[in-house]
């Protein structure tokens, strides 16, 4: 895969960070391998302290180590991942890393720690709010945009969270028990993307196990695959009190303990060294990449990086002084692009201004615009969706409906709001009362928009969600409103997906709005209003139940384990294989206007290079590209979400019926067509082949299809694709049948089996058995000698194994005499 250049500003030479640790002392290079507080690394003899703060949809500034989230420097609150990854827009995630960028320069922030990109194995993740996507490829895209975002401005990352870290039940303890073709393919492919595209300045390691060891004590993982196979350059720290055995994980390749040991840590490093139990060379190399990392913040810490603004010593916490509207705007404008439109029967949407609307649901007015945890951002303003709606249509009615849990309500304003409707509620204004004065709003409107979603408390950083289901208060009031007026827009606020069955059938539209950042309440009257044309598309799939989902049998797993026994069948992966139905398929999403696909035509690529359309990068040589033009066949603008899926029919291992390959976003005026090129790296057409323990790319014919949605293809085109040129090892342990496909061996193998007369039964048996349980079969006439010179033959090179080729040669043609 294509290196880019790290754009991190001015990372040191690797000679300077090496000359530096030379002169430190054992204790001095031992303190540096901890931060020295929660938020900053240590200090030495040329080598400054590093800030790092929480993110990655905003700088959660927070001075003390520990802390209410309100202590923190207001900061711009964007979309967090969940959102972003439903805008499939690359270049508009970039733009949203430059301003969490320039923010966190403002701020006096290094090292911003994010993007996470785990995979939403499961809807049950309590974090599933800060990762983008179920499928490797997307979430790779959207986390190598916000790396080079951010990196641009001069601001480290720190991508998150490495590898497996699924769910947060046990999350410190419990054991990703996954095959290596999995690992490879669905867990590590996103991480693969990022490092070798977008190279972060660092990488964090998470808390869970891999198959029994801790991965920042893993060193396959965290440094032959990563460095090795991946080539990552930069420094890999822990998460937050991740460290099991410390010793162990320097071994590894983990550099950095957050937020510290203290002088114990440093002792038991000191000790481990002149014990001879941790080799000094470990220590110095770790202690260089800490340098290096102080050394590159240093060089970007300067007035021009902060765009002139005053730093934040001079500036004070009030959100007013750090509001900047033109990163308002682009929350808004992201906000906007991640708002799925899932259902619109009958053109209830968009709205007229004139239309009567009722308003229910105390969401609308008390926004839930980001999860809980460690990435809570204090936003320097906050919108709500009833006050842009009002300032929208002329005529407007409101009715909260239900309360929301007292975890739900923000700071500010809007916090106080629901301080009083407690009050009130607590005085005898029960919810019964609100859900009937909702009723009655909804009885004479023209249109009811109905906002419902989950509470803040449950989706959270630490807990993950037993089950999928809508507050059942919210969908009682639901039932009430559709029985007195049928015309009823759903509109959901949830950082997960939640159950929609109960009641998808029964609602003309369903607007799913995610958490959309400090920004989303006017986004979301933007989308209704048709302001903003929806081509947000969805990033997981909406299972009618959750007993329907690929991991429903195994998590969060039990004593410590939890086994990833679906395999590489993860998400949409899952329900094309079994032919199952969904609610919402991902990939899905509807627009105010409609599109048209025609001419598809696929290219191999012999040499790397070209243009490519926006969403994928420029594919490695031996690739494909996919033409296909696109029509705006409606009245509006609008914004086309294109995806190109990739399969082979009848391969040789098992694979999903089709896979997300490439994808592009094309904005085209009503009547307007045009060529959109996707481009497929070959790298993203290869499997891991656990026999070659390596890449490799099946030759046949590729089916190649292109649509608006997993399951709304409109075009399909087929390409032969060479296979690479990889002969696997054979063994004793390889058996008959791999013997006999073997292109070397493969028709002497053969030759000798016909000659001996077996049945087909008898024959099919002796396919599956090892070669070295050849000899042992009655009447095959091999002996073990002739055994080990086949492998010689399929194996080796040069005269030895011309010489067992002639033997084995002429001892197939003995047998086919007889």
């Amino acid at each position: 895969m294509t290196k880019k250049p790290l754009a991190h500003a001015a990372v040191a030479t690797a000679a300077a960070p090496a000359a530096i640790v030379r002169k430190l002392t054992l204790e001095q290079k031992a303190r540096l391998l901890s931060g020295a507080s929660f938020w900053t690394t240590a200090e030495a003899p040329g080598v400054p302290p590093v800030y790092l703060s929480d993110g990655p949809h905003g700088v959660r500034r927070l001075d003390a180590d520990v802390g209410d989230i309100e202590g923190a420097v207001p900061a711009t609150c964007f979309p967090p991942a969940v959102a972003l990854g439903s805008t499939f827009d690359v270049g508009l995630v970039e733009r949203v890393g430059e301003a969490v960028a320039t923010e966190a320069r403002r701020r006096d922030v290094d090292v911003v720690l994010g993007p996470g990109i785990n995979i939403k194995r499961s809807p049950l993740c309590g974090r599933n709010f800060e990762y983008v996507a179920e499928d490797p490829l997307l979430a790779g895209e959207i986390g190598a945009a916000l790396v080079t975002g951010i990196q641009r401005k001069g601001v480290a990352t720190s991508l998150k969270h490495f590898a497996a870290n699924n769910q947060e039940t046990e999350r410190m303890r419990v054991s990703a028990d996954v095959d290596e073709r999995t690992l490879r393919e669905i867990y590590l492919r996103g991480f693969q993307r990022v490092v070798t595209r977008a190279r972060p300045a660092t990488l964090m390691s998470s808390y869970n196990r891999i198959n029994g060891t801790h991965t920042g004590e893993d060193r396959r993982i965290t440094t032959d695959i990563l460095r090795g196979e991946w080539g990552f350059e930069g420094l890999v720290m822990s998460d937050w009190g991740a460290v099991h055995d410390r010793i162990a994980g320097i071994r590894a390749g983990l550099d950095l303990e957050m937020p510290g040991g203290g002088e114990g840590r440093v002792k038991e490093i000191v000790a481990a060294v002149k014990s001879g139990s941790l080799d000094l060379a470990d220590v110095d190399r770790s202690a260089a990449r800490v340098v290096a990392l102080a050394l590159a913040a240093q060089a970007a810490r300067d007035p021009a990086a902060r765009g002139g603004a005053a730093p934040l010593a001079e500036r004070g916490h009030d959100p007013e002084a750090w509001h900047d509207a033109a990163h308002h705007a682009l929350a808004r404008e992201a906000a906007c692009r991640a708002i799925v439109l899932l259902k619109n029967d009958g053109g209830l949407l968009p709205l007229a201004p004139q239309t009567r609307l009722a308003v229910i649901g105390e969401l609308a007015r008390t926004p839930r615009y980001q999860g809980s945890g460690s990435s809570q951002i204090v936003p320097t303003q906050l919108d709500d969706a009833l006050a842009a709606i009002r300032d929208s249509a002329t005529d407007v009615v409101f009715a909260p409906g239900y309360e929301l849990d007292s975890t739900g309500a923000p700071s500010g304003k809007a916090g106080a709001t629901a301080g009083k409707r407690r009050a009130r509620a607590a005085a005898g204004d029960d919810t019964g009362a609100l859900a009937d004065e909702a009723v009655a709003a909804a009885r004479g409107a023209g249109v009811v928009l109905f906002f419902a979603g989950l509470p803040q408390s449950a989706e959270a950083e630490g807990r993950d969600r037993e089950h999928i289901e809508i507050p059942a208060a919210q969908l009682d009031l639901l039932d009430r409103v559709l029985e007195v007026n049928p015309r009823v827009v759903v509109v959901l606020s949830n950082g997960s997906v939640v159950r929609l069955s109960g009641f998808a059938d029964r609602v003309p539209a369903i607007v799913e709005g995610w958490l959309l950042g400090q920004a989303g309440g006017g986004a979301m009257a933007d989308v209704l209003f048709g302001r903003v044309n929806p081509s947000g598309r969805l990033a997981e799939t909406v299972p009618p139940r959750i007993e329907d989902t690929p991991a429903w049998t195994s998590f969060p797993g039990t004593g410590l384990r939890v086994t990833y026994g679906e395999g590489i069948f993860v998400g949409y992966r899952w329900y094309d294989a079994r032919d199952m139905a969904v609610q919402f398929p991902f990939g899905h999403g509807l627009s105010y206007t409609t599109f048209a696909y025609a001419g598809l035509v696929v290219s191999t690529r012999s040499t790397s290079g070209g243009g490519v359309a926006s969403g994928n990068v420029t594919p490695d040589g031996g690739g494909l590209t996919a033409r296909v033009t696109v029509t705006n066949t409606g009245g509006v603008a609008g914004r086309e979400v294109v995806q190109c899926y990739v399969s082979l029919p009848g391969s040789a291992v098992p694979r999903a019926p089709r896979a997300l390959a490439a994808f592009a976003v094309v904005d085209l005026a009503p009547g307007e067509s045009r060529e959109v090129e996707l481009a497929v790296a070959r790298d993203d057409l290869a499997y891991w082949d656990i026999r070659a323990d390596r890449w490799l790319v099946e030759g046949g014919t590729y089916r190649v299809e292109v649509g608006a949605s997993s399951r709304d293809l409109r075009v399909t085109a087929e390409v032969q694709v060479p296979a690479d040129a990889f002969v696997a090892p054979l063994t004793p342990e390889s058996s008959v049948g791999e013997a006999m496909a073997h292109r070397v061996i493969g028709p002497t193998v053969t030759g000798l089996l016909k000659a001996t007369g077996l049945s087909d039964d008898v024959m099919t048996m002796t396919m599956a058995m090892p070669l070295a349980r050849l000899p042992y079969q009655p009447g095959s006439g091999v002996t073990h000698r002739q055994v080990r010179q086949l492998l010689d033959v399929a194996n080796g090179t040069g005269g030895l194994a011309t010489r067992a080729a002639g033997k084995v040669l002429g001892l197939a043609g003995r047998l086919r005499k007889r």
